[in-house]
C-alpha cells in the first residue's frame, strides 16, 4: 500500500522537477499574457508574476548573471534601482515616492526573458498570439464605431471605436503591427508566397484603416511615417522606398478627403494651438506645452539626481499656485507626457543616461536581419518616439509591450547569435 501511495508522489515530484515542463509552462504563460494584453489590464499583472514565478525552478544563475553584466539587462535594471534609491532624496510623502516606484518595476522582467527565450523555441508564438488578439480588437473596434452600446467602457468615458481600454493604447497596438507586417508581405512576396502576403498585407491595412477612419491618434499620426522610414532604409532599394512613400503620400491623401475624422483630429491639432498661445487656454495640446515647459524648470533647479520619486505633483502643484483657475498653467499632473521629461526631472541627467543607455543598448540588439530582429527595432523605435508625446515605458499598457517585445525577440536574436557563434567555433 504504501508503494501505491508512493508512486503518484514520486511522479509529481518528477514532473515538478522536469526543466521541459517548467518551460513550456512558461512558454503558454507568456503567449496568454500577449493574448489578454489588449483587453485586460488586472490578467496582465497576474500574469507577468505568474511568468516570472514560472521561471524560477529552472533559473540559470550563471547565465542570469552574465547578461547582467550586459547593458541590454544592466540599464534597465539600474533604472529601476535608481527609482527605488530616489525614494531617499524625494519630499514626497512615502506613498507617493513607493507608489512612483512601481512603474519601473516591470523593467525586472527583462532579464528573465531574455535568459528564457534564449532557450524557449516558442518565442514566435508570443508575437502571434499579440497579432491574433489585436486583430480581434480591430474587428470589435469597427462593431463598435457602428454599435457604440456594446461598448465595454463606461457610458460617460466612452470613446468612438473603443471596446475597452483608451484610443492610445489601441493605437499603439493598432500602428505597431500596420508597420510591422511589412517586413512579412514584401519577404513572402519575393518567395513567390503571393496568397499569405495579400491576407497579411489586407490586416495591415484593416489597422491602418481603423486609424483613418474610427480612431485618429496623433502620436500615431507622427510616428508612423518614421516607423516606415526605417523599414525602406533597413530592408527596401532606394526605389522601392520612394514608390512606397509616394503611395504612402497618395493614400494618405485619399484618407485625408474621406475621413472626416482625421481631418477633424489635424484641425483640432491646430486650432488647440493658436488657442493656447493667444489666450493660454487650456487645451490638449496647450497642456502639453505647459508642461514640458515647467519640468524643464524643474530639471534645472536639480540637474544632476533630480527631485527624487514620486515628486513630480507636488512641483506641479506648487507651479499652479497663483495661475487662473481653468487655465493650462492651473494644470497640476504627475507625469509629463515626455519620458526624457519625466525621468529627469525625478532623477536628472543621472536617470536622462540610463534612459537612453537602455534605448541604444536595445536598439544595437537588433541591427541584424531578419523577422525577430525586424519586430524588436520596431518596438523599440515605437517607444522611443511615442515617448516623445508619452511616458510610455512607465504607462501600463505600453511599458508591457515593450517589455514583452524587447524580451522575448532580444531572448531569441541572443539564441541565434549564440548558435552562429557555435558553428563558426565548430567550422575553425
Amino acid at each position: 500500500m504504501t508503494a501505491i501511495a508512493d508512486h503518484p508522489r514520486s511522479l509529481l515530484l518528477a514532473r515538478l522537477r522536469d526543466p521541459a515542463r517548467w518551460m513550456a509552462t512558461v512558454d503558454i504563460v507568456a503567449v496568454l499574457l500577449a493574448l489578454t494584453l489588449p483587453w485586460s489590464t488586472s490578467l496582465v499583472g497576474i500574469l507577468g508574476v505568474v511568468m516570472v514565478l514560472a521561471m524560477l525552478p529552472v533559473l540559470d544563475a550563471g547565465s542570469l548573471a552574465r547578461l547582467l553584466k550586459q547593458p541590454i539587462a544592466a540599464a534597465p535594471v539600474a533604472l529601476f534601482l535608481l527609482a527605488l534609491a530616489g525614494t531617499l532624496w524625494s519630499d514626497a510623502a512615502w506613498g507617493a515616492r513607493l507608489y512612483a516606484v512601481g512603474p519601473t518595476a516591470k523593467l525586472l522582467v527583462l532579464p528573465f526573458l531574455f535568459q528564457h527565450f534564449q532557450r524557449s523555441e516558442r518565442g514566435l508564438w508570443v508575437f502571434i498570439a499579440f497579432l491574433a488578439s489585436c486583430a480581434l480588437m480591430v474587428v470589435m473596434s469597427w462593431i463598435v464605431a457602428f454599435f457604440p452600446g456594446l461598448t465595454l467602457k463606461a457610458k460617460d468615458v466612452a470613446s468612438h471605436g473603443i471596446f475597452v481600454k483608451n484610443y492610445i493604447d489601441q493605437s499603439q497596438e493598432f500602428a505597431l503591427f500596420a508597420v510591422a507586417l511589412a517586413y512579412p508581405v514584401v519577404m513572402l512576396a519575393r518567395a513567390g508566397r503571393v496568397a499569405l502576403a495579400v491576407v497579411l498585407c489586407a490586416l495591415a491595412l484593416a489597422f491602418v484603416s481603423n486609424m483613418a477612419f474610427v480612431i485618429v491618434s496623433r502620436t500615431a499620426l507622427v510616428t508612423m511615417p518614421i516607423m516606415l522610414g526605417v523599414f525602406g532604409l533597413l530592408h527596401l532599394r532606394w526605389r522601392t522606398t520612394l514608390l512606397i512613400l509616394c503611395v504612402a503620400a497618395i493614400a494618405g491623401g485619399i484618407a485625408w478627403m474621406a475621413s472626416p475624422q482625421l481631418q477633424g483630429t489635424v484641425h483640432k491639432f491646430k486650432s488647440d494651438y493658436q488657442s493656447y498661445m493667444e489666450e493660454g487656454a487650456n487645451t490638449s495640446i496647450g497642456e502639453r506645452l505647459e508642461y514640458y515647459k515647467k519640468s524643464l524648470h524643474f530639471f534645472a533647479e536639480a540637474p544632476l539626481k533630480g527631485h527624487g520619486t514620486g515628486s513630480t505633483r507636488a512641483l506641479f502643484e506648487q507651479a499652479a499656485s497663483g495661475a487662473a483657475a481653468g487655465s493650462a498653467a492651473a494644470e497640476v499632473v504627475g507625469n509629463p507626457h515626455n519620458q526624457t521629461l519625466n525621468v529627469a526631472v525625478q532623477w536628472g541627467v543621472i536617470g536622462v543616461v540610463l534612459l537612453y543607455a537602455m534605448w541604444l543598448s536595445h536598439l544595437m540588439l537588433f541591427r541584424g536581419e531578419g523577422l525577430i530582429n525586424w519586430i524588436g527595432l520596431l518596438v523599440v523605435v515605437q517607444n522611443i518616439f511615442t515617448s516623445l508625446f508619452n511616458s510610455h515605458i512607465f504607462d501600463f499598457h505600453e511599458g508591457w509591450m515593450y517589455v514583452m517585445g524587447v524580451g522575448v525577440a532580444g531572448g531569441m536574436v541572443l539564441k541565434a547569435g549564440a548558435a552562429k557563434r557555435t558553428d563558426i567555433v565548430g567550422v575553425s
